[in-house]
């Protein structure tokens, strides 16, 4: 069915979303592509798809970003906005209609809804996972000292070790994506989603030790979880490694993902700047690091203006 163009209140936010991943499937890898689309017909369509173009000027997206932050994480509430943002600057484009719309306050998240172990879960995790000869808990000690992704850690090879400079190389991720209404799904290697994803980490001295205790029984193009030149690990049944990590540590469930935080958030107590820990996190912008995790406390402002 042909839509007059010129009327834009019969034009529907679906459409100029599947318009707009027409074009970016020429334009990005398969990976990118397949994430995209699982983010509109799983987020995005079934809240705003329905809505004319011209709606969406008054439709509040503080309210959708606040009912998403019910259903997924930091990262994944910011992806869904960076696709949406890129859609309506295409309507934009297209249309010419401005967008003049505000996401910041939407996006601000407090320290207590980021998910974190405590110390003493910590020192738990650091005691079991320190101890451990099996080389598949050692995913979790990385991103508990480094802050990898869950499908990095799986990407990870011997080689991206450089033990002499003391540098993790993440330098692919693994991750299962949708390819089909049906949740069919499929695993790919690639190199991570952005460029600042692929990124030099310094290793800690409690990971240093522990990497090169297993080093020596490995070719340096095995994948580190797996121990296997040709076969990664699956974020998907990496999930389960980690959960039994969980239980024998005797630790309420959390996402792996809540490694990551924890990560970052020691990092900011112990005073790493934000441009570093950007950096580290591979965010592409120092602005999701503090909308994630810098939040000044009114204590910690009136230091500061007390010394003026």
């Amino acid at each position: 069915m042909l839509i007059d163009e010129t009327n834009k209140e019969k034009i529907l936010f679906s459409k100029c979303c599947d318009d707009w991943l027409n074009i970016k499937q020429n334009s990005v890898k398969e990976s990118s592509y397949l994430n995209y689309k699982f983010k509109i017909e799983k987020h995005l369509k079934p809240v705003l798809g329905g809505k004319n173009i011209v709606e969406l000027s008054q439709y509040d997206m503080n309210k959708f970003i606040q009912t998403k932050k019910e259903e997924t994480d930091a990262t994944g509430i910011q992806d869904i906005v960076i696709v949406l943002k890129s859609i309506l600057r295409y309507i934009k484009k297209k249309y010419n209609i401005d967008y003049d719309l505000d996401f910041n306050s939407g996006l601000k998240f407090n320290l207590d809804e980021i998910e974190v172990f405590n110390e003493k879960e910590k020192q738990k995790l650091y005691r079991f996972l320190t101890n451990s000869n099996d080389i598949k808990t050692l995913g979790v000690l990385i991103s508990l000292y480094s802050g990898l992704r869950i499908g990095e850690i799986c990407g990870l090879k011997w080689e991206d070790i450089d033990f002499e400079n003391k540098l993790i190389h993440v330098k692919r991720t693994v991750q299962r994506v949708y390819v089909g209404k049906d949740k069919e799904s499929k695993v790919i290697i690639t190199a991570p989603k952005t460029r600042k994803s692929a990124r030099k980490i310094p290793i800690s001295k409690v990971l240093q030790e522990k990497l090169m205790q297993f080093a020596p029984q490995y070719s340096k193009d095995c994948y580190i979880i797996t121990g296997i030149p040709n076969k990664s690990a699956e974020p998907l049944t990496y999930r389960y490694t980690y959960k039994q990590v969980l239980i024998k540590c005797n630790i309420k469930y959390r996402k792996f993902h809540c490694l990551r935080h924890t990560f970052a958030t020691r990092c900011i107590r112990v005073g790493m700047d934000i441009k570093s820990l950007s950096e580290v996190l591979g965010h592409s912008n120092i602005g999701i690091t503090m909308n994630i995790y810098v939040h000044s406390s009114y204590e910690e402002k009136k230091k500061y203006i007390d010394k003026i």
